[in-house]
């Protein structure tokens, strides 16, 4: 750990986060107490390149040691106006008709959003306030739009430590998403 650096990817190229990506998804797979299996078909391709590509506005913020990342956080401005009660093929679903899905239902749920959709660390990096310092670069991020009231995070299903980061810095329970499998959590701006 003799040279911590942090940059923001202005390029777009998030190649960089894809082995941390794919560790982040099977850290979240080792915890999970709900359908881990449904982790198999999560990785770098299916979520976070895909949000990316698909996001109104992405920031990504990579955690370098000596110029090898070792973390990042992703965040982006969405417009869920036509995705509001989408269910994505990886959900463990049974009934779709009652299930809940990643938005709650509220009347003054806005189209345009923010997520900040990962924060990972590998483990010789935390509890040295990285995280903490990546959150807060993000928040910087996200509520810098105008437009944006409400920004979410989902926490997969028995990561509780994750889960009370955010609780610890303002955000609020919404709702389980899939029968539990997420946790939604809420901060409005």
């Amino acid at each position: 750990m003799d040279q911590i650096t942090m940059e923001v990817i202005q390029d777009g190229n998030i190649e960089s986060c894809r082995e941390l990506c794919n560790e982040l998804m099977a850290f979240q797979k080792s915890l999970a107490v709900i359908a881990p299996e449904s982790f198999d078909t999560m990785n770098f391709d299916t979520r976070m390149k895909k949000s990316y590509a698909n996001a109104l506005a992405s920031q990504v913020i990579v955690v370098k040691d000596n110029g090898l990342p070792v973390g990042y956080v992703f965040s982006t401005i969405d417009n869920i106006e036509h995705s509001k009660n989408r269910i994505p093929a990886w959900a463990p679903v049974a009934d779709p008709e009652t299930t809940q899905g990643f938005y709650p239902e509220w009347e003054d749920l806005p189209n345009k959003v923010g997520l900040l959709n990962n924060l990972y660390l590998r483990d010789e990096y935390r509890a040295l306030g990285l995280g903490t310092k990546l959150f807060d670069l993000a928040m910087e991020w996200l509520e810098s739009f105008d437009d944006v009231g409400v920004i979410f995070v989902f926490i997969s299903n028995g990561n509780d430590a994750a889960l009370q980061f955010y609780l610890s810095r303002g955000f609020t329970f919404s709702h389980d998403v899939f029968g539990g499998f997420i946790k939604a959590v809420y901060k409005r701006v």
